[in-house]
C-alpha cells in the first residue's frame, strides 16, 4: 500500500514494487504538488487519490525504474538495441543524428522530457545555423598525383568516402568531420589542401522529420523497458513534408539512355541497362556473383547486397528487407547486355593475367577490382551532365523501371515482388503518380471501347 509524507507544501508518494534481483524491495516515490491556492484540507485527500493512483500504476508496470538521462539512456540504447536491430548504414545516421540531439535534450531526465522540449528542438533544427566547412584550395587530382596517391587511396587512408573528394574536385564543399578525417591523413600535407568557409545550413522538413522518427523510436524504447510510462513524441506534430513524385524518365527518354550508353565503357554500360531493365538497388546489382545468373531461364536471383562505409570499407549484406531477397524474370535485352558483358571480362582478365584483381563479383573495375557503390553513382552522375537527359540519379532507374511497368498496366503486386518491396501498399504509397496517371488511360480506354462516339466529341 502507498504511504505519504508531507514535505513542506508538497506529498512525497512512495510504493514498493516487489524486489530485485539480490532479494532487496524495489521502493518506487513520486512528489505531488498541490495546485496554488487549494486549501489543506482539500490536499491532503487529493494526495491520497493520488497515491492510490501512482500505486495503481506500479502495480501495473507503468513507472520507471529510475531516474536515467538521455544521453545515458541513448548510449544504452545504440548498444543494446540498435547495434543489434539495425543496418549497418542506418546505424550510421542515427549516429549522425545524435550529434544534434544530444546537445538539446541530452542533459534531461527522460520522464522530464516534455513535448516542448521536442517542439523547441524541432523549431531549431529548422532555423538557418552557421556551421564551418571546407574547399579545396588547389587542383585534387593534382596535388594528389604529386603525393602518389588517388582518390580511392586517400578515401580509404582517411576513413571517408570516395564521394567527398570528388565532390572537393567538383568545387564542392564538404564537413568539418570529413576535413579532420582528411587532416589525420595526410599529416602536414593537409593544411596546403583545405581552407574553411563560413556557410548557413537550413535543414529541410523532411530531415527534420527523420530526427523526429528517430527520437521517437527511442523513446518507444524506454517505454517498452519500463523506464517511462509514456513517449512524449507522440504528442508532438512532426513537421510536414509535402509530397514529391519520384524523379524517372519516360519510355522515350529511357530509349535515348540506351542509345547514350552505347559509347561508354562495358562495366558501366551494363550496370545501367540491368538496373534500368530490372529495377534493383544499386547494392543489389554490385552485390550480384556470376552463379546468380540463370542465362538458360533468364533469371537473377537476389540475396545480398554490397554495401560501404567509411569506417568498415565494402562489407557484403543482407537484402534490405525479407521480401527484397527474391528471383526476377529479367528481360532478353537485359541477358543479353550480361552475356556481353561476361565475354569482356572474360577477355579482360586473359589480357591482364595475373594484373587482374579477380573480385568474387560480377561488376568490376577495367581491372578487375570489385566496383565500389560510390564509384558507379559517381560515374553515372558525370555520365548525365555529358547528356541531354534530365538531371536524374542513379536512383531514378528503379523509379523509372516501376513507373514504366505501372504504365504499361503490369499488375501492383508483380511491380512490388520485381522490386522487392515488403507488400505492394510500399509500391502503391512510393509511385502514386504512375498509378493516377494508369488509371486516367484505363478510364479512357474502356471510353473508347465501349462508346465509340465518345471520342468523336472530345475537342
Amino acid at each position: 500500500m502507498a504511504t505519504i509524507r508531507k514535505r513542506g507544501n508538497t506529498y512525497q508518494i512512495r510504493c514498493y514494487d516487489g524486489y530485485n534481483a539480490s532479494g532487496k524491495q524495489v521502493e518506487r516515490t513520486i512528489t505531488w504538488h498541490p495546485p496554488e491556492g487549494m486549501s489543506e484540507k482539500r490536499a491532503e485527500k487529493e494526495a491520497q487519490h493520488q497515491a492510490a493512483l501512482f500505486e495503481e500504476q506500479v502495480r501495473n508496470g507503468l513507472v520507471a525504474e529510475g531516474r536515467v538521462k538521455f544521453s545515458t539512456f541513448s548510449e544504452r540504447w545504440f548498444q543494446d538495441y540498435a547495434a543489434t536491430q539495425l543496418r549497418p548504414r542506418t546505424l550510421e545516421r542515427y549516429r549522425d543524428l545524435m550529434k544534434r540531439i544530444e546537445p538539446e535534450i541530452g542533459h534531461l531526465y527522460l520522464d522530464k522530457i516534455r513535448p516542448g522540449h521536442l517542439i523547441t528542438l524541432y523549431q531549431k533544427l529548422g532555423h538557418p545555423q552557421k556551421a564551418t566547412r571546407y574547399r579545396a584550395k588547389t587542383d585534387i587530382k593534382a596535388y594528389l598525383k604529386a603525393l602518389g596517391l588517388t582518390q580511392k587511396e586517400l578515401a580509404e587512408r582517411a576513413g571517408v568516402s570516395v564521394r567527398v573528394l570528388y565532390g572537393l574536385s567538383n568545387g564542392e564543399n564538404i564537413s568539418a568531420a570529413s576535413a579532420e578525417k582528411l587532416d589525420a591523413a595526410l599529416g602536414p600535407y593537409a593544411k596546403t589542401l583545405l581552407e574553411p568557409v563560413a556557410e548557413r545550413i537550413t535543414l529541410s522538413n523532411k530531415t527534420i522529420l527523420h530526427y523526429h522518427r528517430l527520437i521517437s523510436s527511442m523513446l518507444h524504447t524506454a517505454v517498452m523497458w519500463q523506464l517511462i510510462p509514456a513517449n512524449p513524441a507522440e504528442r508532438v506534430q512532426p513537421p510536414k513534408v509535402g509530397r514529391q513524385d519520384a524523379l524517372f524518365l519516360d519510355d522515350k527518354q529511357s530509349i535515348r539512355l540506351l542509345e547514350l550508353l552505347a559509347e561508354e565503357p562495358m562495366p558501366y554500360r551494363t550496370a545501367i541497362t540491368v538496373l534500368l531493365f530490372t529495377g534493383m538497388r544499386r547494392g543489389e546489382l554490385l552485390g550480384l556473383k556470376w552463379p546468380d545468373i540463370r542465362f538458360e531461364n533468364s533469371t537473377i536471383c537476389i540475396d545480398r547486397t554490397l554495401l560501404y562505409l567509411p569506417n568498415k570499407g565494402l562489407f557484403e549484406d543482407d537484402t534490405k528487407t525479407t521480401g527484397s531477397r527474391r528471383v526476377i524474370k529479367a528481360p532478353q535485352s537485359a541477358m543479353l547486355a550480361l552475356q556481353a558483358y561476361q565475354a569482356w571480362q572474360t577477355r579482360q582478365r586473359m589480357q591482364l593475367g595475373s594484373a587482374w584483381g579477380d573480385s568474387p563479383y560480377m561488376f568490376t573495375t577495367l581491372e578487375g577490382q570489385t566496383m565500389r557503390p560510390d564509384t558507379l553513382t559517381n560515374w553515372f552522375h558525370s555520365f548525365i551532365q555529358r547528356t541531354d537527359l534530365p538531371p536524374i540519379h542513379l536512383h531514378s532507374l528503379r523509379h523509372t523501371n516501376a513507373t514504366l511497368q505501372i504504365a504499361n498496366g503490369v499488375p501492383l503486386t508483380t511491380v512490388a515482388g520485381n522490386l522487392g518491396h515488403a507488400d505492394s501498399a510500399t509500391t502503391t504509397k512510393i509511385y502514386a503518380h504512375a498509378i493516377q496517371s494508369a488509371a486516367a488511360a484505363s478510364a479512357q480506354m474502356m471510353d473508347d471501347l465501349l462508346n465509340p462516339m465518345a471520342g468523336k466529341r472530345r475537342p
